[in-house]
This record gives structure tokens, sequence and C-alpha cells, in this order.
């Protein structure tokens, strides 16, 4: 049987509804997670920067010696992107390659001056945007969101579940 929509029903807007307090977890997650990619990509958008580009540059200056792969799964995106991310960057002048020093075929990834202020400029637009995000939150509701959200992110403390 299908359900038709009550004639001039509209759809809830963000927070209400199952779009609110009433929705599920992993959509209400994923819900905000679009909107903070939104805010991002707004703050990021004057100095040409993408979202994924601003992820591999902080990984790169976080865990510098790994390879693409281990750069695209730090940054939650396929390698493929990131492969198309690096050369990109590396057109831009952020990053440079360098041959690793026993492995011919293996190339190290640099930030270069370039990249190192333009991942200044990066963070002080994702500090905004952060700032903006936890506004109105003590440092101890602040802490306990982070702390849910890592152990969300590696399913610590998950039980079993089963449909009921």
């Amino acid at each position: 049987m299908m359900i038709k929509p009550h004639p001039g029903a509209r759809l809830p807007e963000a927070g209400e509804g199952k779009r609110g307090e009433e929705g599920y977890l992993g959509y209400l997650l994923r819900q905000a997670a679009g909107a903070h990619r939104l805010r991002m990509e707004r703050g990021l958008a004057d100095i040409a920067v993408t979202l994924p580009q601003f992820l591999v540059l902080t990984m790169l200056a976080a865990y510098p010696g790994h390879s693409n792969a281990d750069l695209a799964r730090v940054a939650l995106l396929t390698p493929q992107t990131v492969s198309v991310i690096v050369a990109n960057l590396e057109r831009m002048g952020a990053l440079a390659r360098r041959p690793h020093a026993v492995h011919g075929r293996i190339q190290h990834l640099d930030l270069t001056e370039l990249g190192v202020a333009l991942l200044a400029e990066c963070r002080a637009r994702a500090h905004a945007v952060e700032r903006d995000l936890t506004a109105g939150l003590s440092a101890s509701e602040e802490q306990a969101i982070r702390r849910w959200l890592v152990r969300v992110a590696t399913n610590e403390g998950a039980g079993k579940t089963a449909p009921a």
C-alpha cells in the first residue's frame, strides 16, 4: 500500500520531527556532518582550498612520511581521491615529493613553505567554525561529546546488536 503525502504537507526542517531529537542517531550524525561540511567549505572557499585538501594537508603535517593510502585512511578518503588531491596540491606548490632514501620508487610528501602557510590559514578558519560549533557548551560538555564521538568511531563499548 502506497502512502500519499497530505496535500500541502511540508517536509520538516533540520531540528524538527525525525530530523530533530526524535530522529535516529545515525541520521542525526549524518545530518550534523553535512552541516559541518557545508560550514567548512564556506569557510575555506575564498582561499580556494577544499575540505578534502585541508584534511590531506592536516594529516600530512601530523603524520609525515606515510603513503597516499595511509593518508587516505586517516583522512577518510579513497586512495584515488588522495592521489588527485596530492597532484593538485603539488601543482599549487603546497607540497613537494622527494625520493625515499633506499627505495627509489617510493616518494615522500612534504609540505612546502607555501603548504605550511596555507595549512595555518585553513586551521584558523577551521578553529572559527569549531568555536561557533561549541558556542554555549561548557568545557566538560564539549569533552563529553568528543569522548562519545571517539567511542562511536572506534566502536568501543559496543555490544552485539540484534533485532528486537
